[in-house]
């Protein structure tokens, strides 16, 4: 009996049964369902006969709750409301009615230590808020220091390369940030269900929480949705702790983001840095990750329409439209609304319409760019540049363009600026200006489009009549989420000044016909892709990734964040010595097929030659006269016959079985496929062209097959490169008796009919028709695809009465998904199985050495009792 390591033992654990209560939690929504019975004795019944059955939460989970608070001055108490401009309030519209929404999250207020449980307690139960109250020291490292800092500009693109240009990487802001993920993942343990509760994340602030999560409940369900950009590969992989972070996203069940380019980046930075790749099944996009699918969801988030509408309604915002319009009476107002930070793009946009007034005279006095700033969202000298950089421009093309009876064409409105005000500066603007050089998405577009639409209140207030066509002009920087989704924009490179001047010029010069078609085009889809669409399609695709939890094992391996779960097949497990070696110990017909690289060679060992001690290893099982062994290879049989030729009675199939030996005084046997290698002159141009265009990649021809490794190339090209070969060599070699697959690394081209599944259908057939019996014990061990081709063929062929296999042993190396039924680690842990037979086989060989060097005498006197006794 062999133990398991202690390492094991510490870093593998079932969540089967693992199950906590929560300190306050929340109890599910339950109905009563009359006429159900459960199974769990009269606990879960009604005295009347009726099941409760239980409604799964949504637990909210982000920076910041959906509330506003103050406290009241004159009792000195705190004041709560929901913020009705808060998209995570917003969102609830999208789940099923009656659906239990929790939220958690910090507050945007300084609460005492002392008020904290009370206020807790009252926001529970008032407004299903859990507030995470985070020390002022704690905020200040973890939002301010590591997030807005450091983390908000390189997920913008901007790397700090010095201390000025912004935060250089601090070990205790991280650490900080992994203080307060902890801190949320505690917040939602007391209100979760973990078996019916679904938990929906949300940005950049909590991209470590998932691990925690899983750590915990490893059947959470559990889904992230990122709205800032994701960098490219090439930006993201200068992060310390990228691993960490992109691990957490994997621990979730569904990853979302705005646009394809941000989910693009995400899957590129998996491939390069972590080896995944992804595949598109059905119109979704998944992450193979140890056994569990993480699926990747791209769509843009919509505003709420029934916000927009009611403001559009409201008789205060027609008077305010009035207003305006009477302000700016005889001006074409083009309006920016944007947050006070580097990367909106306010100063190109104010040099672009300082440009604009220099080429146009006819425009001085008539056009005005109104800029509504919000509020920064966090302090920093960054912010003080930004905020003088645009005061500077803005002064100067005032004081160049500016005329005496009060115009400016630059106008500032300094935030904070209320919805209802910024729905009626919309309601005036010809024209709206997103000119960000980077934005995860932005939704001034389409609240503008929205209200361009108009109500009868505006078009009162703005005069319009029944001719009066709906228009709006919207300019968008290509760089920003909603780009993509609004097609009838004019888009614009926010650097090239001459371009967003050109684009501005443009939208004066539009025909209402054309403005009209534009809008009516925004429209329609903004008004369909609401903030409601959006939830509800995240959530189903959610409920869709997490179905199938309960039809698996989930195994907890790793620790702190590097931490993830194992999904297996509730029939897979680990091949252990207590399985294994008594079964061997009592057949007598043994098969051992044994796959060679990446089983018993490790894939990263440059010296692919086998040791003295795995040589030795093998012709101690081969020297059992019970076993059969065999090394079933995809590699040459030269190769294969030199490195084993120190082992005689070792079984070689070469070439995925083109090739078989039964030992090395035996001939090479060749499969009874026809011999045509004439496909060959077709492939190898082809491969040769994709070898030259990809550094790094070579070509390994055999004798009945030809390979393309691209291992040592670059990953992601490697990988792109080995996906327009495979589809290049199917199309050439349509015709051919040849079938063309993808393997770790390569791409393979072998005869129609060979597999590593029909070595397995031969050898048990050549064993039964010469020695009269089928084996009693087969093992089987591979790594890579092409040996699950085994794992199938003994499936298919495991009926005990059809080939007659007493034990059998399907195995991979690694848990993953396969058709195997056990698996084992790694190569060490196959060379230690092996180790294990071997020496089984040694003890029943010294066994019957013993049984031989003893006699047997007759006692005197005619007594029949024998005695054995040893020499």
């Amino acid at each position: 009996m062999s133990p398991e390591s202690w390492k094991d033992q510490l870093s593998l654990v079932s969540a089967d049964d693992y199950r906590i209560m929560g300190r306050n939690r929340i109890p599910n929504a339950v109905t009563k369902l009359s006429g159900l019975e459960t199974d769990d004795g009269d606990g879960g019944n009604d005295p009347n006969g009726g099941a409760w059955v239980t409604k799964p939460k949504r637990i909210v989970v982000s920076n910041q709750l959906p509330l506003r608070a103050h406290r009241d001055i004159s009792s000195n108490k705190w004041c709560f409301e929901f913020d009705n401009d808060s998209l995570y309030l917003q969102l609830k519209d999208g789940f099923p009615p009656e659906t239990e929404v929790v939220y958690v999250g910090s507050l945007n207020a300084d609460v005492l230590p002392s008020e904290q449980e009370d206020v807790s307690q009252y926001l529970l139960e008032k407004f299903q808020c859990v507030p995470t109250f985070l020390p002022s020291d704690l905020l200040s490292k973890y939002y301010h220091g590591f997030c807005k800092h450091y983390l908000w500009p390189i997920f913008h693109y901007l790397l700090p390369m010095t201390q000025a240009q912004g935060s250089l990487f601090d070990r205790s802001n991280w650490r900080a940030y992994t203080t307060v993920n902890k801190i949320f993942a505690d917040k939602i343990f007391e209100v979760l269900n973990p078996d019916d509760d679904y938990v929906w994340i949300h940005d950049y602030h909590l991209m470590i929480l998932p691990t925690f999560l899983r750590n915990r409940f490893h059947r959470i369900k559990l889904g992230i949705f990122l709205h800032s950009p994701f960098p490219s590969s090439e930006i993201y992989r200068t992060l310390p702790v990228r691993d960490e972070i992109l691990k957490g996203f994997l621990n979730c069940d569904l990853v979302g983001f705005h646009t394809f380019d941000y989910a693009r980046h995400f899957l590129s930075c998996c491939s390069r840095m972590l080896g995944l790749d992804y595949e598109s099944k059905r119109g979704y996009i998944g992450l193979e990750y140890f056994g569990r699918t993480v699926s990747i969801k791209i769509l843009p988030v919509g505003i709420h329409m029934g916000q927009i509408e009611s403001i559009k309604a409201s008789e205060e915002t027609a008077e305010k439209v009035k207003g305006l319009r009477e302000r700016f009476k005889g001006n074409i107002v083009m309006l920016g609304v944007d947050d006070l930070d580097m990367f909106k793009g306010i100063s190109l946009k104010f040099w672009a319409m300082g440009q604009l007034l220099e080429q146009n005279e006819e425009l001085r006095g008539k056009v005005v760019l109104v800029q509504i700033t919000n509020p920064a969202r966090s302090s920093g000298k960054d912010v003080q540049d930004v905020e003088k950089q645009i005061n500077l421009i803005a002064d100067e093309i005032n004081s160049k363009f500016g005329r005496p009876g009060g115009y400016k064409p630059i106008v500032f409105v300094n935030g904070p600026v209320s919805t209802l005000d910024k729905v009626a500066y919309y309601a005036i603007s010809e024209c709206v200006v997103v000119n960000a050089v980077r934005d995860g998405m932005n939704l001034v577009p389409y609240k503008y489009t929205v209200t361009r639409q108009g109500s009868p209140a505006l078009d009162a207030a703005l005069g319009f009549g029944e001719d009066d066509v709906r228009k709006s002009v919207i300019i968008v920087s290509e760089f920003i989420g909603c780009s993509p989704s609004l097609s009838g924009a004019i888009r614009v490179n926010p650097w090239n000044i001459d371009a967003v001047t050109d684009a501005m010029s443009s939208a004066m010069t539009m025909s209402d016909k054309e403005k009209n078609l534009r809008h009516q085009k925004h429209h329609k889809y903004i008004s369909s892709h609401n903030v409601a669409y959006w939830a509800r399609s995240y959530d189903q695709d959610l409920q869709r990734a997490c179905k199938d939890h309960f039809n698996k094992r989930f195994w907890g391996v790793g620790f702190g964040l590097f931490f993830k779960v194992v999904a297996l097949d509730p029939n897979f497990r680990r091949l252990c010595a207590e399985t294994i070696v008594p079964a061997y110990r009592r057949t007598s017909s043994r098969l051992i097929l044994l796959d060679y690289d990446g089983t018993m060679m490790d894939q990263d060992t440059l010296d692919k030659r086998p040791s003295d001690d795995l040589i030795s290893l093998l012709n101690r099982l081969c020297d059992d006269p019970n076993n059969l062994v065999f090394i079933v290879s995809g590699r040459g049989k030269d190769p294969l016959s030199k490195w084993f030729d120190s082992c005689p009675n070792l079984g070689i199939s070469a070439e995925h079985g083109y090739f078989t030996r039964w030992n090395s005084n035996s001939p090479w046997e060749t499969s009874e496929l026809p011999a045509d290698l004439s496909w060959k002159k077709i492939a190898k141009p082809v491969m040769n062209h994709y070898m030259e265009a990809t550094d790094g990649s070579f070509i390994e021809e055999k004798e009945s097959a030809m390979v393309w490794h691209h291992q040592e190339a670059d990953h992601s090209f490697g990988s792109w490169q080995a996906k327009e070969l495979l589809d290049h060599l199917e199309s050439v070699l349509t015709n051919e008796p040849v079938v063309v697959k993808r393997g770790q690394h390569i791409v393979e081209v072998k005869p129609q009919g060979v597999s590593k599944g029909k070595v397995v259908e031969y050898l048990i057939a050549t064993m039964r028709n010469t020695k009269g019996k089928r084996p009693d014990f087969l093992l089987c061990i591979g790594d890579d695809r092409s040996d699950e081709d085994m794992f199938d063929s003994i499936v298919k062929h495991q009926d005990v009465s059809s080939i007659g296999l007493a034990e059998v042993f399907a195995c991979t190396v690694g848990q993953k998904p396969s058709k195997a039924k056990y698996y084992l680690d790694d190569t060490p842990s196959v060379i230690k199985m092996l180790e294990w037979l071997a020496s089984a086989s040694d003890g029943s060989k010294h066994e019957q050495q013993q049984k031989q060097s003893k006699f047997t005498f007759q006692q005197p006197m005619g007594q029949c009792r024998n005695e054995s006794i040893d020499l």
